[in-house]
């Protein structure tokens, strides 16, 4: 193995490990979602562009809740084209709280946003407005970044500073880990494996206390196992009330 992989997979292994010094943190944004659902109210989840890619893994997947809504919008969506575009998008502002007031969005809700540099306009837009609604807010972010950079935001803020509960997702400023001899710009970005792996982790620390309090976590199955397709039409159903995107 290169000695570049070798590096790249020891900052994963010691990134993944230092997560275990924000449990603390981890579980108060979990005990968040956890006060959302026993209140009937709704779980939701926000990024833009890539950052967006989490909002895709905690949305209808398998091993994971059924009641987390996704806040999508097809210009900051990977599909787009030109894919340039995201860029240009997520900074202008006003489209988020148009997103936000266009949304399902009501107090006592709770929203997960996930931006590694939480400075730029529309995330901004998302967490303000959502605060402002009554909206409880958790943010997946770098500090290391937040110390770099300036928002781009006329409220001068960052996600970091605006959100309820923010988790550090411990990448380093500008997320790629790993530089190569010959190279200026650093390559292999950490965020989204730090960002999936937060993420799951409050899934996973709310599913453990809804189970302490005798509810049992709306868990879907792998739709390519035999059988399971029925285990998840009945889930759909029941939260039927609870879920936007169908």
């Amino acid at each position: 193995m290169s000695d570049a992989l070798n590096h790249y997979y020891a900052q994963i292994h010691q990134k993944l490990r230092a997560l275990e010094q924000q449990r603390d943190v981890i579980d108060r944004a979990a005990e968040m979602m956890f006060d959302t659902v026993c209140n009937q109210r709704n779980l939701f989840v926000f990024g833009a562009s890539h950052a967006g890619i989490l909002a895709e893994e905690m949305s209808y997947r398998a091993g994971g809740l059924a009641i987390v809504n996704p806040l999508f919008n097809p210009a900051l969506m990977l599909n787009v084209r030109p894919l340039t575009l995201t860029s240009a998008v997520e900074n202008v502002e006003g489209l988020g709280r148009v997103l936000v007031e266009s949304s399902p969005l009501q107090a006592g809700d709770t929203l997960l946003i996930h931006s590694v540099s939480g400075r730029n306009a529309i995330t901004l837009d998302v967490a303000i407005c959502a605060r402002e609604r009554g909206v409880n807010v958790v943010a997946i972010t770098s500090l290391d970044t937040a110390a770099k950079v300036t928002s781009r935001h006329s409220s001068g803020k960052l996600l970091a500073t605006v959100a309820d509960v923010t988790i550090d997702n411990l990448c380093e400023y500008g997320d790629a880990a790993v530089t190569l001899p010959g190279m200026a710009q650093r390559v292999a970005p950490l965020s989204t494996i730090m960002g999936a792996t937060i993420a799951n982790s409050l899934v996973l620390r709310l599913c453990e206390r809804m189970l302490e309090n005798g509810l049992t976590p709306p868990v879907l199955a792998s739709a390519n196992i035999d059988g399971n397709q029925q285990i998840n039409r009945d889930i759909l159903e029941k939260y039927r009330s609870r879920i936007h995107y169908l």
